[in-house]
């Protein structure tokens, strides 16, 4: 193969370029909705400070190192964990990576069919005042649905779900260019002027506020994803990941800071907390207000939040296509990984699915959707499911560390081209550090006032990880009983 063949075969990438690939995977307007919300408006700007420079700098540069030293492997955090460590341990990471979306699946019916009300009555109070039960019905109907459909190996959504991110990603950058431009152009409109003194800024580090940092874990985790290209990278990987790590980082804490400003011209935060009925309220329709408010500044009605909505219907319902099969294809499409799961849940039908996977997932993600028929109103759903998922997302964060930490252990046996740190001690502090950090998030957040959050926050992952320490058992009777079979044979 000639050098020109090479090239095009196996493309190096730019530094700016893996730090725009890292921003545009990791960031979203919901983030900046979600942390105004939970963080009591501008004061979530010193929280989103704290978050990059003690969490998601170090997280991103450790990916990078297990990234560099892993650099032929394609299972991601599964394989590091079974390169630095077991193929026991290395089930139960690709395990919770697939149980944790579980109620991240169970979350984007409800996301979709949100957007879908605002795109036809193009307010939030329809869907919000509809009989639970009704919307609970429609959004186990529609993840039913796409479930028929990813059981027939038809995935026409997976296409639309890098156009949708893409487009998403797109809105949340004109959101904050557009708000910031506004006061210039309609100064006549109706903004909220934010309160800059200290006392306003410095939030109150209490039992709520620890509670609620589970939300700001999921926002910054997830940046796993870019690792496979860290030994791809034009120059060397020890200057240039670096480089692109703080350039993302850095694009990140300018939407989330800006973004957040550009809320707080909008929103007052003591309407949003007047009540739990308006908390609940903003958290679902948010987002949705302030494209609508947007549109009123510039003169064009609705506009941009039916394109908003538009966009966020097709990346909901295109997600929930892509997280019912591709974690389970990962974890069933393991060879090592699979040996711990039962054959029974291995079977393919005729279209190449994993026919008793998806009927699996079918019934743990509809039971958490049939549970919430007891809770009060669909705008409480939407708010238990954010919650509910920032608790269990993280926790496969928590694997990255794992991985991280064995890898420095035994620093000796694999050669990178990229590491994090040259002292030895330093790095598995922080490897430490990260992986406390992500734990006692996800477990302050099941803290709740509510009875019924608060079990939903504790069974969910019991039951779910508890599944996965029970179905090796049931392969080990499976292969004991096959294996007395062969000798009874023989």
């Amino acid at each position: 193969m000639d050098q020109k063949a090479k090239k095009s075969v196996d493309p190096k990438i730019k530094w700016y370029v893996l730090g725009f690939m890292c921003f545009s995977t990791l960031w979203g307007f919901g983030n900046v909705v979600n942390g105004f919300i939970y963080f009591n408006g501008v004061q979530v700007i010193f929280s989103w400070l704290l978050m990059f420079a003690l969490y998601f700098l170090p997280y991103a540069f450790m990916v990078g190192e297990l990234g560099s030293a892993f650099k032929d492997l394609g299972g991601g955090v599964t394989s590091w964990v079974q390169e630095t460590s077991t193929k026991k341990i290395a089930y139960y990471a690709g395990w919770t990576y697939w149980a944790v979306h579980i109620t991240y699946i169970a979350s984007k019916g409800s996301g979709g069919l949100k957007a879908l009300s605002w795109m036809i009555f193009q307010n939030g109070e329809t869907y919000d005042s509809l009989p639970t039960l009704y919307v609970q019905l429609a959004t186990l109907a529609a993840f039913l649905f796409f479930s028929w459909i990813t059981s027939r190996g038809l995935n026409p959504l997976k296409k639309l779900a890098t156009l949708a991110g893409s487009s998403m990603f797109v809105m949340s950058i004109l959101y904050i260019v557009m708000m910031f431009a506004a006061p210039a152009i309609n100064p006549g409109a109706s903004f909220v002027n934010i309160d800059w003194s200290l006392s306003n800024l410095i939030p109150t580090i209490d039992l709520k506020y620890l509670t609620n940092l589970s939300i700001l874990v999921f926002a910054v985790g997830g940046i796993e994803k870019i690792s496979p290209y860290v030994n791809k990278m034009d120059k060397n990987p020890a200057r240039e990941f670096p480089k692109a790590m703080f350039f993302a980082a850095g694009m990140v804490v300018v939407c989330a800071l800006f973004g957040s400003i550009a809320m707080g011209m909008m929103f007052d935060p003591a309407l949003i907390n007047a009540s739990s009925e308006s908390f609940d309220s903003y958290l679902s329709n948010g987002a949705y207000w302030a494209f609508q408010r947007l549109g009123e500044y510039y003169g064009v009605g609705n506009l941009f939040m039916i394109i908003y909505a538009a966009c966020n219907m097709v990346g909901q319902f295109s997600t929930l296509v892509v997280s019912i099969d591709a974690p389970l294809r990962m974890l069933l499409e393991d060879p090592d990984a699979s040996s711990f799961i039962p054959r029974a849940l291995q079977k393919k039908n005729k279209y190449g699915a994993y026919i008793n996977g998806i009927k699996m997932v079918v019934a743990l993600s509809g039971t958490i959707i049939l549970v919430q028929i007891a809770v009060p109103g669909a705008a409480a759903v939407l708010r238990q499911l954010t919650k509910l998922n920032s608790i269990m997302m993280p926790l496969r964060y928590l694997w990255v560390f794992f991985a991280y930490m064995m890898l420095r252990k035994a620093t000796d046996k694999f050669t990178r081209e990229y590491k994090f740190l040259k002292n030895n001690g330093v790095a598995l502090f922080f490897g430490g550090w990260c992986f406390f950090v992500t734990l006692a998030c996800c477990l302050l957040g099941m803290v709740s006032d509510d009875p019924f959050q608060l079990a939903l926050n504790i069974i969910t992952p019991l039951v779910l990880l508890g599944l996965g320490l029970i179905l090796p058992m049931i392969r080990r009777k499976e292969d004991e009983r096959l294996a007395a079979q062969g000798t009874a044979t023989k």
